[in-house]
């Protein structure tokens, strides 16, 4: 199920016909899916001698070219073909479709081609983002313009459930999947979107019908609601890294704001399909980079110049190697490329503080020993950016909404007075409303328990990765149920004409759609359990996942998406969730300014959480890690002194 393949496909069958030179239109949804799945060199191969959007109307008329329109099939790309085919620039048109044409989108283009130009009308299923053989986005990242929610946090926007339909229909199509269909019970979104699914695949039969396997795939989808907490935590990985304090837009990664860049690495493409070093380490941890780095370095010297390796010790030498050698920048185009973000990714970091901020999340995300006292620190530290106090304390919410109501009300008040605009501190609070512990269907933080406390220090005994990766995504234990079959019915229901064994059946392909995006953290778990599946027969063996989103979030842009969600929401999502008003300071700004009155049992002051006795992170590991990251930190630093 590798849809960057199957995206490829389709764009290499469409711009191969006709055999002559020939134009290539696009609008404004196909050009990224276009760019991620193919390249320039590649459509020269074929051609294509100029790309261009469908609605720009200052393009020069060429009689004597041939066009190949790639188009999704909203109003806004068919009036633009429609005013194209009453006045034609080129001599054939050959249209493609992202989806389903519907029959008066047809007729629609037949009246208007009146000069009969027009020479093939085709469907070809690429509808959405192929950003890694087992990632996919809809690139639907909601804002106020374009919502995801309607009036709740548990109804559609209607233009957005079609595009989402249209979306995951498309990636069925494409990989030749008709399946059975699971969804989280707790959301009303999922189970809609399940019931159009399934609606659409029963009026377009004859596109599904595909030769049935013995085990019908799997369609399960989940809802971002259930896992606030993943998209919310800082990330140490190269590709979520990257996407978290730089992004990533449809491949391309901004680096015009940092300092003393280069001009020609302004704007980095940043895709596996192109870039072998990137294909290879995406899913590396932030301290490997800077070994993995010298070894890049390493090959590119001795191809090139009889220079010893040994030469190139640190990352500064990697600098004065490129920077010395012209002949060796062009090889060396992608170790620049490279070397200029993780040097940012470093110099952010050390900035933001974020080694502190990163050990207190996960402390606060897996209960391994972050408490009150922690986080008040870093609130009241001024190096830290209010973004980060938001992030935190929102954390410490999610988890101790029940449990430490009024220590949470105390950190919404330190943190108005370090900095946070009351603005952003009632955003807690629509936390609280839309995914906190009552909106919840499984228990994020079930270390809580006694046994879970105990399978924690187990795993701390045995060696964590290092202290910033603890945290394993929810989608990572809803997969393991999965595969053990004991994901069940009770909170992942399938939808009717599923059959009446489909729970017993163990489905070899599956794909997760996640409602409100998925992120680079959970795509990382999808990919190293398909490399699992296939390398050495575990317990997932012969299963392979494909995870897709409405779109791929970092930090930044879930809480935004959130934020601008509840401007929609009643105004009681600004308020303190039931059960804890008594404790929890007003922050609703409709009601006129900020009322912080603290209280609760125990009074206000410093508390310890209940996780205090569960810290089993070896200091060891924790300083080793801060040690390597300081060296790669360091190294670049000096490369940017040069």
């Amino acid at each position: 199920m590798d849809i960057v393949k199957a995206v490829e496909t389709y764009i290499t069958k469409l711009v191969s016909v006709p055999p002559s030179m020939k134009v290539l239109l696009l609008d404004g949804h196909t050009t990224p899916i276009v760019s991620l799945a193919s390249t320039q060199s590649t459509l020269l191969s074929h051609q294509v001698y100029l790309t261009d959007k469908i609605d720009n109307k200052k393009r020069d008329r060429m009689p004597h070219m041939k066009c190949v329109c790639f188009l999704q099939t909203n109003e806004d790309s068919l009036e633009a073909l429609e005013a194209e085919l009453r006045e034609p620039k080129y001599g054939e048109y050959y249209l493609y479709f992202s989806n389903i044409l519907t029959k008066t989108s047809i007729e629609r283009l037949a009246d208007a081609d009146e000069y009969e130009v027009v020479r093939e009308v085709q469907e070809y299923f690429a509808d959405y983002a192929p950003i890694l053989p087992s990632l996919f986005s809809l690139n639907h990242m909601p804002d106020a313009a374009h919502p995801l929610y309607g009036s709740s946090p548990n109804t559609w926007d209607a233009k957005a459930l079609e595009r989402a339909v249209q979306g995951v229909t498309a990636v069925l199509l494409s990989l030749k999947k008709k399946p059975v269909i699971r969804y989280e019970k707790s959301s009303p979104m999922a189970k809609k979107l399940g019931v159009e699914i399934q609606h659409r695949i029963q009026s377009e039969s004859t596109l599904f019908d595909f030769r049935l396997t013995q085990v019908p795939p799997l369609l399960l989808i989940l809802d971002r609601r259930n896992d606030p907490v993943t998209p919310l935590l800082s990330q140490w990985t190269y590709q979520a890294m990257v996407h978290e304090l730089l992004g990533i837009q449809n491949g391309r990664v901004d680096l015009s704001l940092v300092p003393d860049i280069r001009p020609e690495l302004k704007e980095v493409t940043l895709t596996p399909s192109t870039d072998p070093f990137f294909q290879a380490h995406h899913l590396a941890t932030f301290g490997d980079l800077g070994t993995s780095l010298k070894v890049y370095v390493q090959s590119y010297q001795s191809h090139s110049l009889a220079h010893s390796p040994s030469s190139i010790n640190s990352i500064s030498d990697m600098k004065r190697f490129v920077e010395e050698y012209p002949e060796f920048r062009k090889l060396g185009g992608n170790v620049s490329k490279h070397v200029a973000i993780v040097g940012e990714l470093s110099r952010l970091v050390e900035r933001d503080r974020l080694l502190d901020i990163g050990e207190v999340e996960q402390g606060l995300a897996t209960g391994s020993g972050a408490d009150l006292r922690d986080v008040q620190t870093l609130i009241t530290n001024p190096a830290i950016q209010p973004w980060n106090k938001l992030r935190l304390v929102i954390l410490y919410a999610l988890r101790y909404q029940k449990m430490q109501p009024h220590n949470v009300a105390s950190l919404i008040k330190l943190m108005l007075e370090n900095g946070v605009q009351r603005e952003d501190a009632r955003l807690v609070y629509v936390f609280l409303n839309i995914a906190g512990s009552d909106q919840r269907q499984d228990d994020l933080f079930s270390a809580e328990s006694l046994f879970a406390k105990g399978r924690s220090a187990l795993k701390g005994l045995k060696g964590v990765e290092n202290v910033y990766m603890q945290h394993q995504p929810h989608l990572a234990e809803t997969l393991e149920n999965l595969f053990k079959g004991r994901l069940r019915d009770t909170s992942h229901p399938f939808l009717e004409g599923a059959g009446p064994n489909a729970s017993l059946q163990r489905p070899q392909d599956v794909i997760i759609f996640m409602i409100g995006g998925t992120t680079y953290a959970e795509a990382r778990t999808v990919a190293l359990l398909n490399q699992e599946s296939a390398q050495n027969g575990a317990s997932s063996a012969g299963t392979r996942l494909l995870l897709g989103g409405t779109c791929v979030h970092n930090s930044s842009s879930y809480v935004e998406m959130i934020r601008s969600a509840a401007a929609n929401f009643p105004a009681s999502v600004y308020e303190p969730p039931p059960g804890t008003q008594s404790t929890m300071p007003s922050l609703n700004l409709n009601l006129g300014g900020v009322n912080v009155s603290l209280g609760g049992p125990a009074g206000t002051g410093v508390y310890r959480t209940s996780g205090e006795g569960v810290s089993v992170q070896a200091d060891g590991i924790k300083d080793g890690v801060k040690t390597l990251l300081g060296r790669v930190k360091q190294g670049v630093d000096r490369i940017a002194s040069q």
